[in-house]
């Protein structure tokens, strides 16, 4: 059966957006707490609801964090400099983000290198090893998921 999807202007939970946007609700709840632009209607029992435009806004927020590599501070004060919307959001990170040295070159977020772990080595440097691995495969199962089609 196939998933029906929501009209792009409807109202949503805090477990759609965490699923869409893939961060947990915890960390919602906490961005709430430290940015005052965001502000989702609040119903029975306290059940937030987000509007387009507070999605919007989350997932401007989770980029300039996640991908761009701001502070907490670092986006409180691009969004208290008088910005008001994402697009406004999008437009001042790409001015304020230096010029490619060369525009033939694209580049990426860092990944950690990779080495396998060595079965001659102890435990701590497989272990180490293994951790390294794990994070690298989680970057690249975020960078897919954010290459994909929706």
């Amino acid at each position: 059966m196939a998933r029906r999807t929501k009209d792009p202007q409807a109202y949503r939970t805090i477990s759609e957006i965490s699923e869409e946007l893939d961060v947990p609700q915890h960390v919602l709840r906490f961005w709430e707490s430290k940015f005052p632009q965001i502000q989702p209607l609040k119903r029975n029992g306290r059940r937030r609801y987000y509007r387009p435009e507070d999605k919007a806004l989350l997932i401007g927020i989770r980029d300039l964090l996640y991908v761009e590599g701001y502070t907490i501070r670092g986006v409180q004060k691009l969004l208290s400099d008088g910005v008001n919307s994402p697009e406004e959001l999008q437009a001042r990170v790409l001015a304020e983000k230096p010029a490619p040295a060369s525009s033939a070159t694209l580049t990426g977020p860092e990944l950690p290198e990779l080495d396998l772990p060595d079965p001659e080595a102890g435990l701590a440097a497989s272990k180490a090893a293994h951790f390294r691995l794990k994070t690298a495969r989680a970057a690249l199962q975020h960078l897919i998921k954010e290459l994909s089609p929706l």
